[in-house]
């Protein structure tokens, strides 16, 4: 959940110093949400996406980090094709040692991705657009390297109850236990302290920021997931009723599928 209200990479900034950002954190990445290390991507997240993609043949991992979900997409199918793109250096020098050679890794931006027209038949998108400056330019580029028919996954952390101000609140003086919601159609970035000495830019954007845009490019939204958060997120609180019907995750399933033209 982030916290604070002052743009930590204000529109215009150069890429590099998103860049340095991600190159300074890529070690505590790699251990913090890899090799299992992350229940949430290990029990949830990996399970959604190489469903999703289990019939592809060529598919693109926008911002894949440390290559966490190329590799499982490579286990679950050794014949897809699969490039994984990231603009940090130190991220993609982790994903090359820790995955099998025929995984492309290839630095870039996903606002300007190296790759021609139509070059895959999916592309996934894990808890990285929240992390991108110009939301549209990255959809627009989704939307040119996706070939008729393909699959764009796109998860982020649930806009609605994970926003800017939202949380659990136990109102102690009334006795009441609920979720707040904060000011979901306010669009801004904001710091996260995710760890000790780890602090992170994430951009809140309304659901329709990432749905509208897609529509005018003929991507359909076909499936969308909100599971429940795990067992283990809610150890220690204090009403998990009320907790285990929150999503933490919104994963959203969309097919490229153009209008015929006359």
């Amino acid at each position: 959940m982030t916290s604070g209200t002052d743009p930590l990479l204000p529109r215009g900034t150069p890429v590099d110093v998103a860049v340095a950002i991600w190159d300074q954190h890529a070690q505590w990445w790699r251990e913090t949400f890899s090799e299992g290390a992350d229940i949430e991507y290990a029990e949830e997240i990996v399970p959604l996406v190489t469903r999703v993609f289990a019939a592809r043949d060529r598919v693109l991992d926008l911002g894949c980090g440390e290559g966490q979900i190329s590799r499982a997409l490579h286990e679950t199918n050794a014949s897809m094709r699969i490039f994984g793109l990231d603009p940090s250096n130190e991220q993609l020098q982790n994903a090359r040692r820790g995955s099998a050679p025929e995984i492309s890794f290839v630095q870039g931006a996903a606002e300007r991705i190296p790759f021609a027209d139509g070059s895959f038949d999916g592309v996934v998108c894990c808890l990285a657009i929240e992390h991108c400056e110009d939301v549209d330019l990255v959809l627009a580029e989704v939307a040119r390297v996706l070939s008729p028919g393909g699959a764009f996954f796109l998860l982020i952390n649930h806009p609605l109850y994970q926003g800017i101000g939202s949380g659990f609140v136990d109102d102690q003086i009334l006795g009441e236990h609920y979720w707040r919601v904060g000011p979901y159609l306010e669009e801004r970035v904001a710091f996260e302290e995710v760890d000790l000495g780890v602090t992170l830019p994430f951009a809140h954007r309304p659901l329709s920021r990432y749905i509208n845009p897609l529509a005018t490019r003929d991507l359909v939204l076909v499936e969308m997931f909100e599971p429940p958060p795990l067992p283990a997120f809610l150890a220690g609180s204090i009403d998990p009723d009320l907790e285990s019907a929150i999503p933490r995750l919104l994963a959203l399933h969309f097919e490229h599928r153009p209008r015929p033209t006359i």
